[in-house]
């Protein structure tokens, strides 16, 4: 009796870890489209390419980090974490501050509606507070698009027993994504997944997600293409698989 109660147990948790996203049609545009902003002209005249990947933690050292890359510039800039009108980044967009900064252009994608970072009028500095992805660069941007992964977790998502507004708790509308960027370089296509992958389920949902990128990717490009793909992926767990897959 106890072993049957213990696979019961064990099959709601997996039912709570994996779940279909949860971003619909009567969602904000914002979820459905990336954001292109442009700041300098862009220019494809390099034969080599230096690139930054770093999960930025919600943009709280954000000064710090703009000068700090500032001093060492780089050709594409990989950020996640990157936060839109949150409290704890004192309701900037922190995306277009980088990039006037690093004098690039950006590509931003929502992944989270942060419930709890949300207050007051759009006026007074409220309305929706996102966080999601930005790829920055100087080279030509011909298409950004949104890759909203099918194996989701639900342990984000937003529960009537659980407070919305408790910072610590991290109740979000939304989901995993992929920013893919395709860009010009050398006389010649790139494209660049900017990645964030689930934290949580041990890696499971991980190593899903990897599959549905390298999918679209097989899928979307001819084999000679050139790729990019960095970002956050979240592999402490069996590493080892996403070398192999990789």
């Amino acid at each position: 009796m106890k072993a049957r109660s213990l696979i019961l147990l064990i099959a709601a948790g997996l039912v709570l870890w994996a779940q279909k996203p949860n971003v619909d049609s009567g969602f904000a545009a914002e979820f459905l489209q990336p954001r292109e902003e442009s700041f300098v002209p862009s220019a494809d005249d390099g034969h080599s390419i230096r690139v930054v990947t770093w999960n930025i933690s919600r943009g709280t050292e954000l000064p710090l980090i703009g000068d700090e890359l500032s001093k060492t510039p780089a050709d594409l800039y990989l950020f996640q974490e990157v936060d839109s009108n949150t409290k704890r980044g004192e309701h900037l967009d922190e995306a277009s501050v980088l990039a006037q900064r690093l004098k690039v252009n950006v590509s931003y994608a929502v992944e989270f509606e942060e419930l709890s970072q949300e207050h007051g009028s759009k006026e007074g500095g409220g309305g929706p507070a996102y966080t999601g992805q930005a790829t920055l660069t100087h080279l030509p941007m011909r298409h950004s698009r949104i890759l909203r992964f099918e194996r989701q977790s639900g342990f984000w998502k937003p529960h009537s027993w659980i407070p919305s507004s408790v910072p610590l708790l991290q109740r979000r509308l939304g989901d995993r994504i992929a920013l893919v960027t395709e860009l010009a370089f050398n006389n010649r296509l790139l494209v660049v997944y900017n990645l964030h992958l689930e934290s949580r389920s041990m890696g499971l949902i991980q190593a899903d997600q990897l599959d549905e990128v390298l999918a679209d990717a097989s899928k979307r490009y001819p084999p000679n293409t050139a790729i990019i793909l960095g970002g956050d992926l979240n592999t402490k767990y069996l590493p080892a698989i996403f070398l192999h897959k990789l």
